[in-house]
């Protein structure tokens, strides 16, 4: 195994290339521009290309590009950037095209603030294009050796479920710097938990076969298979049609291909629930950290406090938020969306709380008095325009 200290942006990086990606294609964005600039560096050595592109939109679909041409292919940007990923990012969806997006979150809106964290694409990573009818799947690591292993993971999801797949990540997880350790044998990557999945050619010809399926081939072009990709409704050919029996067809695809095989893709880590938990702290991506001190230290105080890190985002594990607790949505913004989504799934908490902080991390003080307040039943409201909290 070797052993390096890197940041987040160098392991997603080598995970990417140790996963079979040969293709890169991006624009310069802070917190992600390392990213490819690694990719330029290190692709060529391993016998694949870097593109610079004109901007985002181009950089994703020249990734789907490579990946119709039998290339696995990843983009990586920040928020100003994601934005831009709808069209091709749909056409992702549709097409059923294999493509890994890197999204080093920060704060917004629109350009914000370049080099301090945020976490303001929660939604966004989840319905990012236009059209609804899909699910998608979303990782998010909180530390430089996670980045590794789910940009690792990603590129084995896409293949398995022919989907695009997001690495939700933000600027401490990418720009941080922490002891990284890379695999340098089969045996080592299975270790790190390190799954593969090599690309195969679908031979036809139902390219877009109206079931809930995995691990069928994705569509590539050039093989005389007459594998076909269009952004249009497609018909099992890969034909166009506006037959709405088709579309219902192809959209249960798209949605239940996901939905009924969760369990490769559910990853989370709780603790504290086991002893009837009084209150609940509910994060992603870097805060998890400060939480997982903080319940710790209300343990320590005697308040049986419990902590849920989501690490797969999306689809959302609704199955976490059954106990009749209060749960507190810690998040890096300050209007509150992975809380949304906790109060829907809680339906019988007896409530949920939301605190909020941007471009740093809550002090484990604030979380503690957050803590505090919650379990006295006192209200709770914004304490100053460094901190939002209900």
């Amino acid at each position: 195994m070797k052993r390096t200290f890197d940041t987040g942006n160098a392991a997603i990086t080598e995970a990417a290339i140790l996963a079979g990606c040969r293709v890169f294609a991006g624009y310069p964005i802070t917190p992600a521009t390392e990213i490819a600039e690694n990719m330029s560096r290190r692709l060529p050595e391993a016998g694949g290309y870097y593109v610079q592109a004109e901007d985002e939109t181009a950089a994703l679909h020249i990734c789907n590009g490579a990946s119709l041409g039998g290339m696995k292919a990843m983009t990586a940007t920040s928020g100003p950037g994601y934005i831009l990923f709808a069209d091709p990012f749909g056409w992702a969806l549709s097409c059923e095209i294999p493509v890994v997006i890197v999204n080093s979150q920060r704060v917004g809106p629109v350009s914000g603030i370049t080099g301090a964290p945020g976490q303001g694409e929660f939604y966004l990573s989840r319905y990012l294009s236009h059209g609804g009818n899909y699910e998608t799947i979303v990782l998010a690591p909180a530390s430089v050796q996670e980045a590794f292993s789910l940009t690792a993971e990603a590129f084995y999801l896409s293949e398995r479920f022919r989907t695009p797949v997001t690495l939700l990540a933000d600027q401490m997880v990418t720009d941080g710097w922490e002891t990284l350790s890379l695999p340098e044998t089969s045996e080592e990557e299975e270790m790190l938990g390190v799954r593969k999945w090599s690309r195969q050619v679908h031979p036809g010809p139902e390219f877009y076969p109206a079931t809930d399926e995995i691990d069928i081939p994705p569509v590539v072009l050039g093989h005389n298979t007459g594998g076909a990709c269009s952004d249009w409704t497609p018909t099992a050919a890969g034909h166009d049609t506006e037959d709405v029996e088709q579309q219902h067809k192809h959209a249960y695809r798209l949605i239940y291909k996901i939905r009924n095989h969760r369990e490769l893709i559910d990853r989370f880590e709780c603790y504290g629930l086991e002893d009837d938990p009084e209150i609940i702290l509910v994060s992603y991506g870097t805060p998890s950290r400060v939480v997982k001190s903080a319940v710790k230290a209300a343990r320590e105080r005697g308040i049986r406090a419990g902590g849920i890190r989501l690490i797969s985002l999306w689809p959302f594990p609704d199955q976490l938020f059954s106990l009749p607790s209060r749960y507190l949505s810690v998040e890096l913004n300050w209007d509150g969306q992975l809380v949304r989504e906790v109060r829907r799934a809680a339906s019988k908490a007896r409530s949920v709380h939301f605190l909020g902080k941007c471009g740093e991390l809550p002090t484990g003080t604030e979380l503690q008095d957050a803590i505090d307040a919650i379990l006295k039943d006192q209200p709770r409201h914004t304490q100053s325009w460094k901190l939002e909290a209900w």
